[in-house]
């Protein structure tokens, strides 16, 4: 049923695949020839590397194509030896680049500690400089400063770890007085040498506690100063501070009053007849409820703050904020 056109166009197709086989078969074995002549010629540099031959390490698929098509063996040496300086020169290059990257790195390293030393030298140079003004300013309130009294007669009020926890506030305080521009001349007063209160301030400052700028006595302080001249600060006082008088002496009981008998330093000082006042806390503050015994480092911030500037606002800015609401607009 076949016409003769098209049997002949089918001759043709299977002529036409039978010659694309033969093509392919033909580029299969060029490949594989190309193939074993490139490993054999991987296998010449091998041996001319071994030799001591002026070799590359690493050569490309086309480089090596280009040394088999050169034509004598004078002409591939020579092109060895170019491939060669070639991959030395990039070598050297990149020797060169990193030692210039360490050398750098190293010079950033010296000079962030140079930096760092001057930086160090100057801080400890500056904190020697403040101390000593420090120590000055202090020693010059020794003579010529107001006396702020701390009574140290509570310590059978209290437990060991109230007593520890009174003193580290006497070690806050006296840290913010060394500070101030204007300190006071700290007085501890019913100090005893073997006491509770002795051993951990020995804890705290060490050898340092001989060389303190403070004035350490076993005497009340109504033998050392005029009772007319002396206020006990106590949150029990009926009685409120109104401004902050530069002629009287304070006295604040060293106690932590958390556990301490409400009314216990109002008794002592009326006891001993002297003149009590209170904090106007509720006056330019509105106080949650609660009670007003403030620790013994921020009545020192307050009492000196009213001592550079008589400002009850900055002054009871060391009151902490849970302590109260805001501040009254009108006190």
């Amino acid at each position: 049923s076949c016409n003769p056109s098209e049997k002949l166009d089918l001759d043709a197709w299977k002529k036409v695949v039978k010659s694309a086989l033969r093509e392919e078969a033909s580029e299969t074995v060029t490949e594989s020839k190309e193939l074993s002549a490139l490993a054999a010629a991987r296998e010449i540099l091998e041996m001319w590397r071994l030799a001591g031959r002026l070799v590359p390490e690493n050569i490309s698929e086309e480089q090596l194509k280009t040394f088999m098509e050169c034509p004598s063996k004078s002409a591939k040496k020579k092109y060895l030896k170019f491939l060669y300086l070639k991959e030395l020169y990039k070598k050297n290059d990149k020797r060169k680049m990193e030692e210039k990257r360490e050398r750098r790195l190293e010079t950033q390293e010296q000079a962030s500690e140079t930096d760092e030393t001057k930086r160090s030298s100057f801080v400890c140079l500056w904190s020697s400089s403040m101390d000593r003004a420090y120590n000055w300013r202090v020693a010059q309130s020794m003579i010529f400063g107001q006396p702020l009294v701390f009574d140290m007669s509570y310590e059978k009020d209290m437990s060991i770890r109230e007593v520890a926890n009174t003193v580290r506030q006497l070690v806050l305080s006296e840290a913010s007085n060394r500070r101030s521009v204007d300190p006071f001349h700290i007085h501890f007063c019913n100090f005893k040498e073997d006491s509770l209160y002795h051993k951990e301030f020995i804890k705290h400052y060490r050898e340092a506690w001989s060389k303190l700028l403070i004035t350490v006595t076993d005497q009340c302080y109504t033998e050392v100063f005029p009772k007319d001249k002396l206020i006990y600060l106590t949150a029990d006082s009926p009685k409120v501070m109104k401004t902050f008088d530069h002629n009287k002496i304070y006295i604040i009981g060293s106690m932590v009053d958390k556990s301490i008998k409400t009314g216990l330093s109002l008794a002592r000082a009326k006891r001993l007849g002297l003149e009590t006042a209170a904090l106007p806390l509720e006056k330019y503050l509105h106080w949650n409820t609660g009670a007003k015994n403030l620790t013994l480092d921020q009545m020192m911030h307050i009492l000196l703050t009213l001592k550079d500037t008589g400002d009850w606002k900055k002054a009871l800015e060391f009151v902490p904020k849970r302590k109260y609401c805001g501040f009254v607009s009108k006190p």
